[in-house]
């Protein structure tokens, strides 16, 4: 028996497309219980050493130029890491696991190489939005209530259950902090919570998200996303993209080919220029296209472009029309 997670109305994934389950399914709360209807069989695959699974790479086609070399980085990254990177160099029907005559290891470590890069390029500039938004979501929420500990008031919030699922996340985040300005707090003041603006440096950044989500007054979720040129919904929307992106690039996940399972809102007006090209919104070139427009909001002479473009020119050989990039996206207004 088989369980699929739908998200209720009231979660913050709003952009979630329904579930649509491959087997007969029955509803369940908020899970759908499949019947897969197939036997279980035991894991058949045994470990396999690095310098056996060099051999039987190689038996497969894939060239290896320094046999000793990919042992070594089958041993220290892992061949289940590293096959997400062969998996392109096979050929069709895939299933059956031989390598294109031109496959060698380097390529797959050059694609390997060029994923974390774009990790890295992408969190450093998701740091920008995050902090920004947080910032944003303090700033807004103190001005219109007049109340420092907003955020740990639940007459603020629409969905009762969510804050209060928000406040056990909190008071997690508090008893695991060692930050000086928290303990210091506790030991200075009366106060149960700390302000807004101090909450905010510890609670990882879903946790904000789901806060704005679920804040009552509209007035502030309306000027929280107009700092960033987005009615509600959409600044929504994106925040979650930006939100598993960001988590993607923490975990060391692969990025630059795979497809997204959420398709992110389009906003009916922009503030700031745009995309023209129609393109995969499911691609990874859709996810940068959302960070640039936020950052192009907070930080306008950012040059996220041209880190972009020294990172394909220094990786020639990546297909990017795999990571859902159009033809001339350099010259699109959003990259201009």
């Amino acid at each position: 028996m088989n369980y699929l997670f739908v998200p209720n109305k009231c979660s913050t994934f709003a952009s979630l497309e329904p579930a649509k389950p491959l087997y007969d399914a029955q509803m369940c709360g908020s899970f759908f219980i499949l019947n897969t209807m197939s036997t279980k069989v035991p894991f058949p695959k045994p470990y396999i050493t690095p310098s056996d699974l060099v051999q039987l790479l190689q038996s497969r086609g894939l060239i290896v130029e320094d046999a000793a070399k990919a042992g070594s980085y089958l041993q220290h990254i892992g061949y289940y890491r590293l096959s997400a990177y062969m998996y392109p160099f096979l050929q069709i029907p895939k299933n059956q696991h031989r390598y294109k005559p031109d496959a060698s290891f380097r390529k797959v470590m050059m694609l390997y190489r060029f994923d974390k890069k774009l990790r890295l390029l992408m969190f450093n500039e998701i740091e920008k939005i995050e902090v920004a938004v947080r910032s944003a979501i303090v700033n807004v929420g103190c001005e219109q209530t007049g109340n420092a500990f907003w955020m740990t008031d639940i007459h603020n919030f629409v969905n009762s259950e969510k804050h209060i699922q928000t406040m056990r996340l909190i008071d997690d985040e508090l008893r695991r902090s060692r930050e000086d300005f928290i303990s210091h707090f506790h030991q200075t003041y009366s106060d149960d919570y700390p302000p807004a603006w101090m909450l905010s440096e510890i609670l990882p950044f879903g946790v904000m998200t789901n806060i704005y989500s679920n804040i009552r007054n509209k007035r502030i979720k309306k000027k929280v996303a107009q700092q960033f040129g987005l009615q509600v919904a959409p600044f929504e929307s994106w925040l979650t993209i930006v939100t598993l992106t960001r988590n993607s690039c923490c975990h060391h996940a692969r990025v630059w080919n795979k497809q997204n399972t959420i398709r992110p809102m389009l906003p009916n007006r922009l503030n700031y220029a745009w995309i023209t090209i129609p393109v995969d919104m499911l691609r990874i070139y859709f996810n940068l296209c959302i960070i640039k427009y936020l950052l192009n909001t907070i930080s306008p002479q950012n040059d996220m472009t041209n880190k972009i473009q020294s990172l394909l020119a220094a990786y020639p050989d990546v297909d990017t029309a795999a990571m859902g990039f159009p033809h001339e996206w350099e010259k699109e207004p959003l990259w201009k």
